[in-house]
């Protein structure tokens, strides 16, 4: 049965209708939420809908428009405190007959920001699409109310720490600069 459900998803190009849109909807059930959250170490993934529709565009390309709403809990970055966070998002991807994909072994690969193709397959799978769309969308650096980053040194004893102004070496030679400049 997860297996039907899973393939409800993954939409095979050949059956697409080409004069109309395919409207789609996902919500996922509360194991499948569980699981995407673990995917992208998430604290809790409380609500996911990602709705929109697929259509023809061009000779054999294929264009996904739609929106992705969900409601992440993550550790605030300060104090590891759960941050909740509401996203709705457009997503748009375009689908491209001919794109060739990256070999796995290329050490590097050019993307571009604002790059929203991907090489046409034999299928669409939603379920990835939403995962990508929602892994980009999520808070880099989530901060609880009130969580702030503090300076705090730490170093063996007997050693002075550093602290961020030892790091900045022009200061430094700024001040160095203004001794000589007056003659002491």
């Amino acid at each position: 049965m997860a297996n039907k459900a899973q393939n409800k998803h993954r939409l095979r190009v050949s059956t697409l209708d080409t004069q109309k849109p395919t409207a789609f909807e996902m919500t996922p059930a509360a194991t499948a939420r569980k699981a995407i959250a673990a995917q992208l170490e998430l604290l809790d993934l409380r609500k996911l809908r990602f709705t929109g529709d697929i259509r023809a565009t061009g000779d054999s390309n294929w264009t996904l428009e739609g929106l992705l709403g969900a409601t992440v809990v993550q550790p605030c970055v300060v104090t590891l405190e759960p941050v909740t966070t509401r996203l709705d998002v457009p997503v748009l991807r375009e689908f491209i007959d001919g794109l060739e994909r990256p070999a796995e072994d290329e050490e590097e690969i050019e993307i571009l920001p604002d790059d929203n193709s991907e090489p046409l397959g034999s299928h669409i799978d939603l379920q990835t699409v939403l995962i990508e769309a929602l892994s980009l969308a999520l808070p880099l650096y989530p901060r609880a109310d009130g969580a702030e980053l503090t300076e705090t040194n730490f170093a063996p004893e007997g050693i002075q720490p550093m602290s961020d102004e030892d790091t900045k070496p022009f200061a430094g030679l700024a001040s160095l600069r203004d001794k000589l400049e007056k003659g002491e």
